[in-house]
């Protein structure tokens, strides 16, 4: 029973390591999409480089947010449907459908930006309240999300 009991606590901690590692990569890559530097416009740093509540994007954060939220859903997911396998198999799973999510999630946020007018990385970044089209751009980072869970599931 503790052997049961250690052996999935010592998974937890893969799981949540290497999950945690594909998160981080995930915002990287939504702050290479965006321009300028993501957590920048998340805190809110002004032109002398001082943080002002003023100068955050509150349209970044939303998008943030879903983004975060989307792949976090995929991660669960794989985790979930295949932890009762073996460990390999599942972070094999895991990191497929992780980069998966991650790379749909980029280009969905193009097609996003090709489809509605103006500039849309400019738009999300913006200082500010949130803008509209920041709601596209998270419910499809989202619904990015819902779709690859589904075909794991």
């Amino acid at each position: 029973m503790l052997e049961s009991l250690l052996n999935a606590l010592g998974h937890a901690v893969v799981y949540a390591v290497l999950a945690g590692a594909l998160l981080v990569a995930a915002y990287y890559v939504l702050d290479l999409v965006t321009p300028g530097h993501l957590g920048s416009h998340l805190r809110g740093i002004d032109e002398t480089g001082a943080e002002s509540v003023h100068a955050a994007s509150r349209s970044a954060g939303v998008v943030t947010a879903a983004w975060l939220f989307s792949n976090a859903m995929v991660l669960f997911t794989a985790i979930w449907t295949n932890g009762a396998t073996s460990l390999g198999w599942a972070l094999g799973w895991t990191v497929s459908f992780g980069v998966l999510g991650i790379a749909l999630n980029a280009a969905m946020f193009f097609v996003v930006e090709v489809v509605t007018p103006g500039d849309l990385r400019r738009i999300v970044t913006a200082p500010g309240p949130v803008r509209p089209l920041a709601y596209v751009a998270a419910a499809s980072a989202v619904s990015v999300g819902l779709i690859v869970c589904a075909s794991i599931a």
